[in-house]
Order: structure tokens, then sequence, then C-alpha cells
């Protein structure tokens, strides 16, 4: 079920519904969320039912405010507080230690917990609405199938669970990929999956650089090696590759599907090209949007053409990376 995200009966509704333990979708700036009251484990519960998703691979938790934080937090780092200060509300996660008994299933068992803030005006009114009816907060992973393409519009959710799911429509998604998460339990800032915010961003931002996951940092969502597939075979290629691949091909009817820059005229004949933008903002947009259209148009191939290896590209292409494992 639709409701309209700006309309505030909707917004009452969804949040009454968190409050007794029920699931609902809703908007942020990055992607369609999941969601179900974090303090309660069994209304947590039901969102790894619905998804197919382990119960051990953690959820990120929705927060109001910086306020909201604390009720999860054992401590809030300093490093986690100036990132805070930076970005919230926006698309950063930070993992900082979790307060106990509390949390528990969100965080996968573990003894962290991510925490966010989202900036998308339907989700912060549902947040705080929740608030008012005693909910501290929201577990909310992306409203999609564990491991495939993450929504970025209500009809995107609606085609993954059906219409008896809540759904607040609060339009497309202005980001389109999950945020970034910076794990800031370990007394140093560890960049655990990235997003729109570039490194230098986040570390000018806390102060230090970021070190690389070591393997002993806590498990995170959407980290995974194998996530965000389409069911198409997805394949990343440089563009030359690409380009000589296809004329290779010729003109034989193939059900394959091409995202890259624009093409010479003729190279792509027989096939659906859908042209990247030159912009790594505006890919990360509309990426999981072009792959769910190629999808649904029965495409069992996807090529893609390289991003290139530049700070502002690295949220794409570890989406890609991650959708062309499986």
């Amino acid at each position: 079920m639709q409701l309209e995200g700006a309309d505030p009966g909707a917004i009452a509704r969804a949040a009454a519904a968190l409050a007794a333990g029920e699931l609902v979708a809703f908007p942020t700036e990055t992607v369609y969320g999941l969601g179900a009251r974090a303090d309660d484990d069994t209304a947590v519960a039901k969102i790894f039912a619905a998804k197919g998703r382990p119960a051990d691979h953690p959820l990120i938790v929705h927060v109001a405010d910086a306020a909201g934080a604390r009720v999860f937090a054992a401590s809030v780092p300093p490093v986690a507080v100036r990132l805070i200060a930076a970005f919230w509300p926006g698309p950063l996660t930070v993992i900082v230690p979790r307060a106990p008994n509390v949390g528990a299933a969100a965080a996968g068992g573990q003894n962290t917990i991510g925490l966010r803030c989202p900036s998308h005006p339907v989700a912060r009114a549902l947040l705080q609405a929740a608030q008012q009816l005693g909910v501290p907060g929201v577990a909310a992973p992306s409203a999609n199938r564990f491991g495939r393409i993450s929504p970025t519009q209500a009809a995107h959710v609606a085609a993954e669970f059906g219409e008896s799911l809540l759904v607040l429509d609060g339009g497309a998604c202005t980001v389109g990929i999950e945020s970034a998460i910076v794990d800031c339990s370990r007394g140093h800032p560890v960049l655990l999956r990235p997003g729109v915010l570039t490194r230098a961003q986040i570390e000018a931002a806390a102060g230090e650089p970021l070190r690389e996951s070591d393997g002993a940092v806590p498990r995170a969502s959407g980290t995974l090696e194998s996530h965000y597939a389409p069911r198409a075979t997805l394949r990343v290629m440089p563009r030359a590759a690409l380009h000589s691949a296809l004329q290779v091909l010729g003109r034989e009817p193939l059900r394959l599907a091409v995202y890259s820059r624009p093409l010479p005229p003729g190279v792509v004949s027989g096939v659906r090209l859908r042209v990247m933008p030159e912009r790594a903002d505006a890919v990360a947009h509309e990426l999981f949007s072009v792959l769910r259209e190629f999808d649904d148009e029965g495409a069992q191939l996807i090529w893609v053409e390289e991003p290139p290896a530049t700070p502002e590209w690295e949220g794409v292409r570890d989406r890609l990376r991650r959708a062309a494992a499986s």
C-alpha cells in the first residue's frame, strides 16, 4: 500500500505502525529503507524474514537527530562526534559501541551498532513522529530482497514486496546509493563502505586519516562481496574492451544491455544502450534504477563501462564491483 509521504496523515499512520511493531518502507536521500522499531527485537526479526537476510548481518538504525543516537550508543567517540556534526542529517553512517540491552537484533548480535540520521524530509518527519510515540530509532536496511538491487523509487519497493507492505512514497531518491559507513569504535576511523562522500571530505571532518579495514572491524550493512545484484549477469569493462567486444558481436541479436558513455554510431546496433552521465553523482543517482530497468526489459547480460578510478567515483565503483560478483 503506497501512501503519499508529504501527507501528515500518512506519516502519522506509518509512525503508528512502527510503534505497533509493524514494517514500514520509507524514502531516504540514499535509497528506500524497510523499517521496524530498532528497540524491539521481535519487530526487527520481521525485517530479516521479509528480506531473507541472515540474522547476523547487521542493520543501520535511523534516528531523528544526534541526541537520538545516545539511546543506542554506549559511547560516542570524539571522531564520531565530529563526523555527526559535519554530515548529519545526511548520507553517513557511524559505527559506535552499542548500549547494553538495546538494539541487539538490529546490530546482528554485535556489541557495536551503525547509526544514521537521514536528510530526506519524509524520513525525518516519520522519525520525529515515531519518536513522539516512544520509538527511539528505526532499523532500516534497503527495502529489497537480500542481495538484490536497492530501491530508489516507491514502485521498486512494491515490485519487491507486493502491495501489502505500507510504503511512504517520497519520490525518487536524490543520492541513489547507500550511505558511507565509518567504523568509529576502534580508536581510529575505518571506512567500511564508500558512498557519495569522498574520503577527503570524511577525513577533513574526522581530523585524521581513514584506516583500511583489517578484517577485525565489525560486520556492517552492505559490505558482503556479492550484493546489489540484478538478475542479469553484470560485467564491468574498460571502455576499450567494451567497444571491442561490441564490434565482435556485430549485429547478432542478443539480450544484452549496455551502460556506458556514448559510443560510436553503429557499434551498438541491436543492443539496449543507456548513456552513462559524465558526473559521478549523476551516475549514483540513477545506477540502481538503470539496472532494474534492464532486468525488467529481460536483459540476460549487462555490460557497464568501468568508471574512472578517481575519489568521487569510489562509491559507484564499489556498488558495481559487488553487483558483478554475483
